[in-house]
């Protein structure tokens, strides 16, 4: 006759079985990996998600110091630009715009030539789009004259050129000039009247000269090719750029910074998703440990379990007292690997500088590194996730070995006993 057991006794009993197991050595020490891997692998996900976080915040802020949030463009090139600032100064979140013309080409210094773009700005009007100003090392952008034909280099261009301030470089277009004396690559020579560091991808392709000279490099006449936006939120730009493209009409199209600089910032979260798979593993191995430390505790328990079903627990009473034992070991390997996890992902820049100072070796050399730090990022909702699918893993690895626990029959258990 099967008799009602109280909620609590199978707790009670797969508590007193989770600590009882250390009379078996070897059980004894194929739980404590399975805690160790558990607490390990819950570490370790939260922190390297908080450092991919981190650099994924690093890129997007270096970026967009110097990238604009989004811009307005027309095919057929902008005239009356001015006339379309004037339209959309009014619109919410806009914090200012100004005129551009692009394009690439490749620049030559003595025997070294690199690939670069080059963007035409109004310097008293790019300040109001990009902070770049404030990172230029030498020189000024204040130094883009019209008709001088000056130009503003990115750090890491400058360097793999050997180019320093007022060196003459020569500006080669992907375009030919034809002439009686036959077809010629479109050259112009421009002096170098400043250099900056955003520490940012920007560094290693980016070179900046004044709209007039713009124009006449590119034969644009007197249009642009847009005008940059920058935002008071870069994370509802996009939207608002959409909504400025339907008020504007069909004639005008819209890009925002997830467009220009989209696939950069895929690539960091596809890393961050297959990071995250990887060291899933660790907690994987870990599942793997429960389940075989519940399998030989069921063994050694037969006799137990006979005795428990005999007066009166059901299959599903030896189910639940399996189910806390595995879970005791699960649970608490995540929630120490959780709370280490979060205290060190918070404090994280701290603790490697630190050991910077006391190494006195910069693990994280400026002239390699657009970020000479470890960046780190805690958040809320990576840990709640990782947490929650660690318990989870830690209770399906508790169900097979339950389930055959369930399966053992008293007489035949009692019998093979005695």
């Amino acid at each position: 006759m099967q008799l009602n057991t109280p909620f609590f006794v199978p707790n009670l009993i797969g508590l007193r079985y989770a600590s009882a197991g250390r009379r078996n050595g070897y059980i004894s020490f194929v739980s404590l990996f399975a805690f160790a891997g558990m607490a390990l692998g819950v570490f370790a996900l939260i922190v390297v998600l908080s450092v991919m976080n981190g650099f994924d915040r690093e890129l997007k802020e270096r970026i967009l110091r110097v990238v604009a949030h989004g811009s307005i463009e027309d095919s057929r090139g902008l005239e009356d630009w001015r006339d379309l600032q004037s339209r959309i100064v009014s619109t919410s979140g806009l914090e200012g715009s100004a005129p551009f013309v692009d394009g690439k080409a490749l620049i030559h210094y003595g025997k070294n030539v690199k690939a670069v773009e080059i963007q035409a700005v109004l310097p008293e009007q790019e300040r109001q789009v990009s902070i770049v100003e404030e990172y230029v090392l030498l020189g000024s952008l204040d130094a883009l004259q019209p008709g001088e034909y000056g130009i503003v280099l990115g750090s890491l261009v400058a360097r793999s050129l050997g180019i320093a301030l007022g060196d003459k470089i020569t500006v080669t277009l992907p375009q030919v000039s034809v002439t009686p004396a036959g077809i010629f690559p479109r050259t112009k020579r421009f002096t170098v009247v400043g250099v900056f560091e955003v520490g940012a991808q920007v560094d290693q392709y980016l070179g900046l000269i004044h709209l007039a000279d713009g124009q006449k490099l590119f034969r644009t006449g007197g249009t642009v090719d847009g005008l940059r936006l920058k935002f008071n939120d870069i994370y509802t730009a996009p939207q608002q750029l959409q909504a400025l493209e339907q008020q504007l009409g069909e004639d005008y199209k819209t890009r925002d910074w997830s467009e220009t600089q989209g696939s950069l910032f895929q690539a960091v979260k596809m890393e961050k998703t297959v990071v995250g798979l990887m060291l899933s593993i660790v907690i994987a191995v870990a599942a793997f440990n429960i389940v075989t430390s519940l399998i030989m505790m069921v063994a050694e328990k037969r006799s137990d379990i006979a005795v428990l079903r005999t007066l009166g627990m059901t299959r599903g009473d030896i189910v639940h007292i399996f189910i806390v034992q595995g879970l005791v070991i699960g649970v608490l390997g995540v929630l120490i690997g959780a709370a280490l996890g979060v205290v060190t992902a918070v404090w994280l820049p701290e603790i490697v500088g630190g050991l910077e100072r006391l190494s006195g070796v910069q693990i994280f050399d400026p002239d390699i590194y657009f970020v000479p730090y470890l960046p780190s990022l805690w958040r809320l909702d990576d840990t709640l996730v990782v947490t929650l699918g660690a318990v989870v893993v830690a209770l399906l690895a508790t169900l097979y070995p339950a389930y055959r626990a369930s399966t053992i029959e008293p007489a035949e258990a009692l019998r093979y006993d005695t």
